[in-house]
């Protein structure tokens, strides 16, 4: 009979959901739940709050902690394939539940945290439990990330990742900023990149609203 100590935890958070630029990551940390207390120790918390090398340095920290920690990559064509397919289909809250489901299903978790993308927690819960072949309880909550430390932790992966991805993306294609819409050297970036490609490029999530902006400001220019 598993004791209560030896239970597997999990949390999963996410980075980069709104960005127009690169991959969205998805995080999972397991651990054994006597370990818990020990990701508030080193000082776990919401990676937003963390300067990038805090985040690095924490992450280390992590996975020496941790039983596993995992990452998962929704490209933008993917993304682009289910915003594409209108709200019946609840885009990308749903595209990112299954995808936290699948990550669970392969670490077989006894208890799940997770920062609910959805406005309806319980229906982002049942979306990842849909996934799963064995009954897990899942805490599913706006802002877990700064609520559980275990949510924290994935965070801290989520973004340490993403933070990789979009650095190599602006090594090999010049330098664009954050990637998010709010940043004004993105949209310059990808004006510029229009302007001479007549395209988006394959690295930017075209379903993006900001694409319009940015098309019909292009056309106004000739």
């Amino acid at each position: 009979m598993t004791k209560k100590s030896d239970l597997i935890i999990m949390g999963l958070d996410e980075a980069g959901r709104g960005s127009i630029i690169g991959p969205l990551l998805i995080g999972g940390v397991v651990i054994e739940k006597s370990k818990l207390d020990q990701l508030s120790k080193i000082g776990v918390k919401d990676s937003k709050l963390l300067t990038p090398n805090n985040r690095n340095r924490l992450l280390k920290l992590i996975k020496n902690i941790s039983k596993k920690v995992v990452t998962q990559k929704i490209c933008p064509s993917e993304i682009d394939e289910y915003v594409s397919k209108g709200k019946k289909y609840r885009r990308l809250n749903y595209l990112e539940a299954i995808t936290m489901g699948q990550i669970a299903l392969n670490q077989d978790p006894d208890i799940i945290y997770v920062d609910a993308a959805d406005i309806n927690p319980k229906r982002f819960a049942d979306d990842i439990r849909s996934i799963l072949t064995k009954d897990v309880t899942i805490f599913s909550a706006h802002k877990a990330d700064q609520k559980y430390p275990i949510v924290s932790a994935a965070s801290i992966v989520a973004k340490c990742e993403r933070d990789a991805e979009i650095a190599k993306i602006s090594e090999e294609n010049g330098y664009f900023g954050s990637g998010y819409p709010s940043d004004p050297r993105t949209i310059k970036f990808l004006e510029g990149w229009f302007s001479n490609q007549g395209e988006a490029p394959s690295f930017s999530r075209k379903s993006w609203k900001t694409w319009e902006k940015i098309k019909s400001t292009s056309l106004e220019d000739y």
